[in-house]
């Protein structure tokens, strides 16, 4: 689910200056940006739409730093306006950034400095939440990015908040959003705060995308884990842990074999992973159901123990919320998705001693979007433990 906040007081209360218009946006874009999240904000702010009941924009392409700027494929672009133009814009688009290990251009950080303490709206789509968080914008802030990137983001600037569930987080006069789809995500968000519903529905089926998406980005999350981790203390811990998903153990028990206190443990474990240990423990408690229930036939009860959790209700109330969807339907709906031919012979006859088990699963195939509806928060929560826990052991999956 979105992030989909109403400000705070404190920035609600913000007021542009003298010189800011709200109606515009500027869009800032630095050589080596990839050209398609880069276009996202060109094409939602800068084409007239007004026939089709969508306020218009005025859209400001700014050069971040010298040009020309060359994106990806190799293509020269050159901006018509430089950075003074953020001077005059409500609202200033990062669409990307080149390389999360560069640092940005400080000029374009003091820009955006000057823009946000101006009243402008700062955003940040897909790795622009590293400009944002390099200008120190993000400090004390829940934000998002692409979940591949969201555990650099968390390690490099542990101040920030990342939450790598997140399609995209609102919280107030900056924003952030995930990956390449969900920097449209973000983009509708906008045009929905501004305008209305209907204004985002316009566009939505101007762009025929849906006018709003529920889940987050759990369901494209995998087992990846930051490179850094494997000169870390905590790699042990991880690796175990991975290993072990099918018994029952807790964060207390990660804790304890890594000689660390509860709090200590959770603080290191966040600033490696971008993860609280308890989220990051049960996404992949509900990762390896997934994988059993496409790949074998196994009850879903007996997926349930499995994977370490200490009821089916558990997993059930854990993996409709990662996924939009029930184990059941799940995998329902991953085998209809099959070739026929691969579902007649899904399931091969038992050997002696072990389950029936599957072909490897098709990477392509995903569950539905409609189970879940779209909420609202402003604060990242961390997800609550399973339902069936035993005494004493409450943070355990």
């Amino acid at each position: 689910m979105s992030h989909d906040s109403a400000a705070a007081p404190e920035t609600a209360a913000r007021k542009l200056s003298g010189r800011r218009r709200k109606e515009i946006v500027a869009v800032l874009l630095f050589s080596g940006g990839p050209i398609f999240e880069s276009s996202i904000p060109l094409s939602v702010f800068g084409i007239d739409r007004q026939d089709a009941g969508v306020p218009r924009y005025r859209l400001l392409v700014c050069a971040g730093e010298e040009g020309p700027l060359r994106t990806t494929g190799g293509l020269e672009l050159t901006a018509p306006q430089g950075l003074e133009a953020i001077s005059r814009a409500g609202t200033v688009v990062v669409p990307a950034w080149r390389s999360i290990t560069s640092p940005p251009p400080e000029e374009a950080l003091d820009a955006l400095r000057r823009a946000h303490e101006e009243g402008a709206r700062i955003v940040g789509l897909c790795t622009g939440a590293f400009v944002l968080a390099a200008a120190g914008l993000l400090d004390g802030r829940p934000a998002t990015t692409h979940w591949m990137y969201a555990p650099t983001l968390a390690k490099r600037y542990p101040s920030v908040h990342v939450d790598p569930r997140e399609l995209f987080v609102d919280d107030g006069d900056v924003l952030t959003s995930a990956g390449t789809a969900a920097g449209i995500d973000l983009c509708l968000h906008i045009v929905r705060t501004d305008h209305g519903n209907e204004a985002a529905g316009a566009l939505a089926r101007r762009l025929v995308v849906p006018p709003r998406r529920s889940g987050g980005q759990e369901r494209y999350l995998d087992r990846s884990l930051p490179e850094e981790i494997g000169a870390d203390p905590l790699a042990e811990v991880v690796a175990w842990a991975l290993e072990h998903l099918h018994e029952q153990f807790d964060v207390e028990t990660l804790a304890a074999r890594a000689y660390m206190s509860r709090r200590t443990f959770d603080r290191r474990f966040r600033s490696l992973t971008g993860s609280a240990p308890l989220q990051w423990l049960i996404t992949q408690r509900v990762l390896q159901a997934q994988r059993l229930l496409e790949t074998s036939d196994y009850s879903v009860d007996e997926v349930a123990g499995r994977c370490g959790f200490r009821s089916p209700v558990a997993l059930r109330g854990h993996f409709r919320r990662q996924l939009g969807s029930s184990p059941a339907a799940y995998r329902a709906a991953y085998r209809a998705r099959r070739p026929q031919g691969d579902r007649d012979r899904a399931v091969d006859p038992e050997p002696a001693g072990g389950p029936r088990t599957a072909p490897p699963s098709d990477p392509a195939a995903l569950p539905p979007e409609n189970a879940v509806p779209f909420q609202s928060r402003r604060t990242a929560a961390p997800l609550p433990a399973a339902a069936g826990s035993l005494p004493g052991q409450r943070s355990a999956p």
